[in-house]
């Protein structure tokens, strides 16, 4: 096993990072939270980020990559570049929000308005031109 983790490289290394990176946040403060509180939903880790840019750079483009062009390596990160899918502008709210295969939900640990944010992000930037943009009502509206 140790071998196999010493010879990854990439887009594979960076994953297994990230991970692992996202396990010990998630782990160390969600513990600490429900010390804190019995309500464990309400003590998600939160992300602080608030622009779509920010949330962006700071959770999606570790798997969908910088250029948001996905990757392929130890799993396969899709493109959201020039992605025809994000046209309509509830999909990306639902697999954000709830998850989607490989993809985790950010459900509980996104507000609707940053929700909305990294979502208008993606669909105007990266070779995207969606002019309409989904708002915190809308979000709301496709939480569970």
């Amino acid at each position: 096993m140790s071998q196999s983790i010493l010879s990854m490289k990439g887009a594979g290394m960076r994953a297994l990072i990230l991970g692992l990176m996202a396990g010990l946040t998630i782990g160390g403060g969600a513990g600490a939270a429900r010390a804190q509180s019995t309500n464990f939903l309400s003590t998600m880790p939160r992300f602080p980020e608030q622009s779509g840019e920010e949330l962006y750079k700071g959770i999606c483009q570790g798997c969908h990559m910088p250029d948001a062009k996905g990757a392929k390596g130890a799993g396969a990160y899709p493109a959201l570049a020039g992605d025809t899918k994000l046209e309509a502008g509830g999909y990306p709210v639902t697999v954000v929000v709830r998850g989607q295969k490989a993809m985790p939900s950010f459900g509980y640990s996104l507000s609707d308005d940053q929700v909305a944010a990294v979502v208008n992000y993606v669909r105007s930037h990266f070779g995207n031109a969606y002019k309409d943009e989904v708002t915190a009502a809308d979000v709301k509206a496709a939480r569970p």
